[in-house]
């Protein structure tokens, strides 16, 4: 994934030649660490108005009663479609039955079992309506592609139902579908061809939380997708849904937390796929994220609330993609609000030990936050943010990396950026992170010597001395030694000093 460069001389060429190089290694990065599919389907067994000696059974697994025969499941079928008298506790037999995976096979294979169940789930019975939709949600949960795929008649009377003024069955539906939109590219299409979107857009202006949240579970399925990117997201952008999203995301709700979580990643997803960053930037969602985040590091640092890294995770990664996104004219996202420094490094102290993911997606952010960025470097410096950046060094290899890239960002925009980080402490670490064992650390540091031996020659000479390099076991590779000597003749010209200027704000 790193390319590393052979270090050869050291001239404003040399500079730029290793600024091109990192971008190039982040690039790498970014793209090896984009969100992996998420797409995992959702069961509401919870939802069950049964009595409640049979919802203990359930919870517990003593479900022996509803071990079928396939001859058991025909006879259940056709109580269900000939009337019978006690067709409600049929169903509920039918549902706890679809728990298990080999009675979902005998009823898929009875001939019309999915038509008799579909007829029941569009009846005018409420309650054998809610029952039918429930036997068709154990369907959809199925890990079985056959199971599932048995269900997609049944998409179009979801889809109308998500009109409904039951905020439970509307739910139940929602789930249902995102169930099903995982499994394939053609129950995708034709959900989409049956108006999947508009379904959603009503969906979002419903005043249940719970429903918002469905929709954002649902909507989030479709937007992981293979083909999300080409087909998907460009729909999803030319609509108002995106202004909806944010509007919900948004949301001061703490009833709406769980909502305000499926519609972050919703957003992520939208990012991630690259389709037209640059319009999410025109209509300031970047903006937006930022204030969320700093009003989420706020609450972070008064109280504690369960799971909030699960909504502040996906907004500081499409922060951090939105500032990735390449430099068209004057597009490029400018953010130059130094609490979101402070709000990144507030998330990073406090969630370091239990969820050091969030340490690395903060950094990320960091990162594309300072790359080239005097303002925002600056405001690094002016805030004191490099100590609880050098507090983290040793949590792992990795977040070791990231942080060293932030440290090159800052000493790469010249002479008094280096002086002031070496004020601050931000070059003490590098002697011993030379020596490193990790191939990865140990070169990233000798990218931060690269950038300050070009601005302060005589600072990288004296950390390259008392780094000992000559006895540590990683100066045996025969690159590092070839830069290390490089640098150090660097160090030994003057007249390849970088003088330029532009001293950091100190006020």
């Amino acid at each position: 994934m790193w390319r590393r460069r052979k270090l050869g001389k050291q001239s404003r060429t040399g500079l730029e030649e290793l600024r091109t190089q990192r971008r190039e290694r982040e690039t790498a990065l970014r793209k090896a660490r984009r969100q992996q599919q998420l797409i995992s389907k959702r069961l509401l067994r919870d939802l069950t108005d049964d009595d409640d000696d049979e919802e203990e059974a359930s919870l517990s697994g003593e479900l022996e009663r509803y071990v079928f025969s396939e001859q058991q499941v025909v006879q259940l079928i056709r109580d269900l479609q000939h009337g019978s008298a006690t067709k409600l506790k049929s169903l509920i037999d039918l549902r706890h039955g679809l728990q298990r995976k080999d009675v979902q096979l005998m009823f898929i294979r009875t001939e019309g079992s999915v038509r008799v169940l579909i007829g029941l789930f569009t009846c005018q019975l409420a309650n054998v309506q809610m029952e039918a939709a429930r036997c068709l949600h154990e369907l959809s949960h199925s890990d079985d592609p056959s199971v599932a795929k048995a269900c997609l008649p049944a998409t179009s009377y979801l889809l109308t139902y998500l009109s409904g003024s039951s905020a439970d069955f509307t739910e139940l539906c929602l789930y249902t579908l995102g169930n099903l939109i995982v499994e394939s590219e053609t129950a995708r299409s034709q959900l989409l061809l049956q108006g999947l979107f508009p379904a959603f857009a009503l969906c979002t202006q419903s005043p249940h939380v719970t429903v918002l949240e469905a929709t954002g579970y649902a909507l989030s399925q479709l937007l992981q997708a293979k083909e999300a990117a080409e087909k998907i997201v460009p729909i999803v952008l030319g609509t108002g849904l995106i202004q909806d999203i944010l509007r919900l995301l948004l949301s001061d709700s703490e009833d709406g937390f769980g909502m305000m979580i499926e519609f972050a990643w919703c957003l992520h997803y939208i990012v991630s796929s690259k389709v037209n960053n640059l319009q999410l930037i025109s209509q300031g969602v970047a903006s937006k994220l930022t204030h969320l985040l700093i009003k989420q590091a706020e609450l972070v640092t008064k109280s504690a609330f369960p799971g909030i890294e699960l909504l502040i995770c996906p907004v500081v990664r499409c922060v951090g993609n939105l500032l990735a996104e390449v430099n068209t004219g004057d597009k490029k996202v400018q953010i130059q609000d130094g609490r979101l420094l402070v709000a990144l490094c507030v998330f990073m102290q406090h969630f370091h030990r239990e969820h050091p993911f969030m340490v690395r997606e903060c950094l990320w952010a960091l990162n594309n936050l300072t790359v080239e960025d005097p303002i925002m470097s600056s405001a690094m410096l002016t805030l004191n943010l490099v100590p609880p950046l050098l507090q983290i060094l040793d949590h792992s290899q990795d977040i070791t990396v990231l942080v060293l890239a932030v440290l090159c960002n800052l000493a790469d925009l010249g002479p008094a950026y280096c002086q002031s980080l070496q004020e601050r402490g931000g070059f003490s670490p590098l002697p011993q992170l030379l020596g490193n064992l990790d191939a990865q650390v140990a070169l990233r540091s000798l990218d931060l010597v690269s950038v300050i031996s070009c601005h302060c020659p005589e600072v990288a000479e004296t950390i390259l001395i008392h780094s000992g390099l000559e006895i540590s076991p990683v100066c045996k590779d025969p690159e590092i030694q070839q830069r290390v000597q490089a640098i150090l003749n660097c160090c030994n010209n003057p007249m390849r000093r970088d003088d330029s200027s532009g001293c950091p704000s100190t006020e």
